[in-house]
């Protein structure tokens, strides 16, 4: 443990990360470490580098490894850190250590979605013991610890066991939180202060917002499934017109408070009235009833009013309080029930003209952002307007303020109004356009805004005001690229073709935002689909393709850093549509881009047209791409390899039926070191890779002993662990197809033994049916010397009578529950157990034959499942695959490369007919035993199949 403290100020070294991170992962694995990792974060003595790097290591671990299967951490540990932690908290109450002590109540939040209440219940108490009267640094650290746990709830869904667990922390938080809110609040709002000493010097006031922001924080926690009884109790002591704590503070502006006016930090006050806006809005979702009470919402609405119109806060920093304010305004629209306050033209035409169109238009900061930071600016104009976050613009929030208007009744006057700002705008424009361009720009932008009724990230506009004729619009203004992008759905696929020339011109343009938004347009464009299909086909860009690829290239490669290269994933994004869309057609100049591509995705989609259109193009992808493989493998390069196998399993797919060249076989070592296992995110990659070669090399592989090696990683890393376990069974799926069984002999009673003993130590639902799934598998697939007796013998040799246990207990419960694509396999798997096996005629397996056909009757009761569909057969169509939805599940660790790909194939293949399959192996055993077999039909629940 001494090496400690060097090892993490190593890890912070990209030249020492890699071994440093290897050997703190084997000193994690010696008992104490947890505690004494928080000994030496707390040590006020070390190196702050030293210390912040242990409080992210202790976070890394409780997110990662809390409940590792594989290499899991002792219990004794895990209880004596959480014995440690709160009072930890509490010792880093220091300003000077916030960004630990925001490292460390990660750690609590993580650990406490685990194990509280069950192993942790005396978490709250202790939280609750610590609150002080009089010092509100440690109060900040109990309050910020409180909210890491609470918050969570607000994106859980409802259940009994979630219910259980606020109800516990009500019964002993609620109490404490209120008297600390109402204490909080007079020493804030209450002028001259009741307690000096609390409010100055400055330094103290701000400490009492600070609290105020996390006590906003927790009542919308507190809020955001049910009301609990004593907030409902205490609801216009909150909510009351005049008199309420939150009317209160969206009024409340202390001068000790104001930030400077060019900061970009949300000032304390701003995030506490945001905080407030929050729960109103979160109020009129949930709990409308109770605001009716009074005129609060009414009281709101004026202090949106008061806040924001006229463009009141300009300022970068209250964009998060302005939106949020906004966003609440368009929820009380929404919802119906203040009519009365909104239905008015007048109210209308001021809303519009004091709120929306000066939260539309162009600020200065926004001008020097699309200058200075593009990036960001593209970012934050394509995100998605959501409830508390902060990537919702001013101008997003504004524009669902008119949106809501025209979606609630109000659609006529809504649209007659901003019509006229847009022509005003659009005047101004054109009586001088280098001056008013500003003017164009916040026309567009309101007519995108009253012109859509419904839209996606994904899909643009889906649904229009009827009352705006978007097509025409589009017809006048065919150089507006992010009204082009907003509409592309409501043009015809000439139209979008006629645009295609003119956004290739402006890839090429200097302008950053509009070479990106042209990437982004295009690439969107290429994504649209009419029904199930892709609208643009390769014949439509087959002359285009390589010129705008190679645009894209060049633009991406005049960034001439890595760094910068990497930044815009916008043109990396363009280039592997236009790949992924223009197919074959490429095959005539792939040779000019492949050494150019910079993401993985486009790689594999190049070779998978390429090479599946000519052949003879392999040797070239794999000239380009083994050398700098190679070097990642050996290198260890943790953020590529996973990509790396997938493709490396594509090249090699692409030999079948040609044999294994050395180069791949001499990759097979590498393969099995341990530390190619360690990373979680290679292991899809990998076991694809080994599934590859065992198709196509099995025999050499037994031969060099490597069959061992496999079962070997799938019995001692994949199988224990409830994280990896699928990746194992499809590993020993493809060992019992592609190996001999006389080969097998020796190690698949140990195989079944590791298989059995997770079952009976750590077996969860989805386990219990992958081991069903595998003993089905291996019942169903046609392997010559694989019978069903092959497999009930080896789970005999480990105890006589288990394999009636392993039926009865595990395999006929869940054959009916197998899901639709796997109906066939499970049908297949059961009838030839019931019909190729001589043991299941015999005691005592034999009691279970009619319980199994039983089973197999429910999976006939749906026999829409049990045909495979053609595209199923063959390779899945690239043309199905929206690579917007491939990653929308996209996890640093792993990222599947679609396009590598190829459908797995059916293992049942060799029966076209399950039914006619059935009937006719049940009429060979009917020759074989006679009239036994129809008594054991006979007795089976539900009778004769068919």
């Amino acid at each position: 443990m001494a090496d400690l403290p060097s090892l993490l100020l190593s890890s912070l070294n990209p030249d020492t990360r890699k071994q440093a991170e290897q050997n703190l992962s084997a000193l994690s694995a010696q008992p104490g470490f947890l505690t004494h990792l928080l000994r030496l974060v707390l040590e006020s003595s070390q190196d702050r580098a030293i210390r912040l790097s242990g409080s992210i290591y202790l976070k890394n671990i409780t997110k990662l490894r809390w409940e590792e299967d594989v290499q899991p951490l002792a219990e004794q540990d895990k209880a004596a850190l959480r014995a440690q932690l709160v009072p930890a908290m509490l010792a880093l109450s220091a300003p000077a250590d916030k960004a630990i002590r925001a490292q460390v109540a990660e750690s609590v939040a993580l650990i406490a979605e685990l194990d509280f209440p069950a192993k942790w219940d005396n978490l709250i108490d202790q939280l609750v013991m610590s609150l002080s009267e009089t010092d509100y640094n440690v109060n900040i650290g109990v309050l910020q610890t409180a909210h890491s746990i609470f918050q969570q709830w607000r994106a859980h869904v409802r259940s009994d066991q979630l219910f259980t667990e606020i109800n516990f922390v009500l019964s002993k938080f609620m109490l404490p939180f209120m008297q600390l809110f109402r204490q909080t609040a007079k020493l804030l709002l209450v002028q001259p202060s009741p307690n000096p000493a609390l409010t100055s010097p400055p330094q103290n006031y701000a400490l009492l917002a600070q609290a105020m922001v996390l006590l906003v924080e927790i009542y919308h926690d507190f809020t955001c499934q049910d009301l609990p009884p004593d907030i409902e109790d205490s609801h216009e002591e909150f909510f009351g017109p005049g008199t309420g704590w939150f009317q209160a503070f969206l009024l409340w502006d202390p001068i000790e408070l104001r930030g400077d006016p060019d900061d970009t930090t949300p000032s304390l006050t701003s995030q506490i009235k945001t905080g407030i806006f929050e729960i109103a809005e979160l109020f009129i979702k949930l709990y409308p009833e109770q605001l009716q009470k009074t005129a609060s919402v009414e009281t709101l609405v004026q202090a949106v009013w008061t806040l924001v119109g006229s463009n009141k806060l300009p300022g970068v920093a209250d964009d998060a309080l302005v939106s949020q304010s906004l966003r609440f305004l368009s929820t009380a629209i929404r919802s119906g029930y203040y009519k009365a306050l909104f239905s008015s033209r007048d109210t209308i035409s001021a809303l519009v003209e004091g709120v929306v169109v000066p939260n539309v238009t162009l600020r200065e900061h926004d001008v020097e952002q699309f200058e200075d930071d593009p990036l960001e600016f593209i970012r934050l104009d394509l995100s998605v307007s959501t409830t508390g976050t902060d990537l919702a613009t001013r101008r997003q929030a504004a524009a669902d303020v008119l949106q809501a208007l025209v979606g609630s009744g109000y659609e006529a006057d809504t649209t007659e109004i901003v019509g006229s700002w847009i022509n005003k705008g659009l005047k101004e424009y054109s009586d001088n356009k280098e001056e008013n361009w500003k003017a164009k720009d916040g026309a567009i932008y309101l007519l995108t805004a009253i012109a859509t009724r419904g839209s996606t990230a994904q899909h643009g506009v889906t649904s229009t005001n009827a009352l705006i004729n978007v097509v025409e619009f589009f017809s006048t203004n065919v150089d507006a690229i992010r009204f082009l992008l907003t509409f592309r759905n409501q043009l015809t696929k000439e139209q979008l073709l006629s645009v295609l020339p003119r956004l290739a011109h402006h890839l090429r343009s200097e302008n950053y935002v509009t070479y990106t938004y042209a990437a982004i347009t295009i690439d969107r464009i290429l994504s649209i689909k009419k029904g199930n299909q892709l609208l643009f086909a390769q014949a439509d860009i087959r002359d285009s393709a390589i010129e705008l690829i190679n645009a894209l290239l060049t633009r991406i490669e005049a960034a001439r850093t890595p760094e910068k290269v990497a930044e815009n994933d916008h043109l990396m994004k363009c280039v592997m549509r236009i790949v992924v869309t223009a197919r074959e057609t490429l095959i005539p100049g792939y040779d000019r881009i492949l050494g150019r591509l910079y993401i993985f995705e486009s790689i594999s989609g190049l070779m998978r047209f390429v090479v599946g259109g000519s052949p003879a193009s392999l040797p070239t992808f794999e000239q380009a791409l083994f050398g700098p493989f190679i070097i990642i493998i050996q290198q260890d390069i943790d953020q590529y390899i996973p990509y790396v196998f997938q493709i490396l399993a594509q090249m090699l797919e692409f030999h079948r039926g040609r044999g294994v060249p050395a180069e791949y076989r001499n990759l097979l070592p590498f393969l099995f070191t341990p530390a190619m296992w360690q990373q979680k995110g290679s292991i899809p990659g990998l076991v694809r890779l080994l599934k590859s070669f065992l198709a196509q090399d099995a025999a050499q592989m037994f031969a060099a002993g490597q069959v061992a090696s496999v079962l070997a990683v799938a019995q001692q890393r994949l199988i224990p662990s409830k994280l990896n376990d699928v990746w194992g069974i499809e590993l020993l799926q493809s060992v019992m197809l592609n190996v001999k069984p006389a080969d097998l002999q020796q190690y698949l009673k140990p195989v079944f033994i590791v298989l059995l003993t997770r079952l009976q130590t750590s077996k969860t639902d989805k386990y219990i049916y992958l081991f069903a799934k595998f003993i089905l598998y291996t019942m169903a697939i046609n392997v010559e010397g694989l019978t069903p007796d092959f497999i009930i013998q080896k789970v005999e040799e480990i105890q006589p009578g288990l394999w009636s246990q392993v039926l009865t207990n595990f395999v006929i419960p869940q054959a009916p529950k197998f899901p639709h694509k796997e109906r066939k396999l499970a049908v297949i798997g059961v009838t030839r157990l019931l019909c190729h096996s001589t043991l299941m005629m015999q005691e005592p397996s034999v009691r279970a034959w009619s319980p199994t056909y039983s089973a197999l009757g429910k999976l006939f009761s749906e026999p829409q499942y049990l045909d495979v569909k053609h595209d199923e057969q063959g390779d899945s169509s690239i043309t199905a695959i929206d690579f917007e939805e491939q990653t929308a599940g996209y996890q640093a660790a792993y990222s599947r490369l679609a396009a590598s790909e190829t459908a797995e194939p059916d293992p049942v293949a060799y029966v076209q007919n399950p039914l006619q399959y059935l009937q006719q192996e049940l009429g060979k055993l009917t020759n074989q035993y006679g009239p036994q077999v129809q008594t054991l039909i006979a007795s089976a629940e539900g009778g004769r199949i068919g």
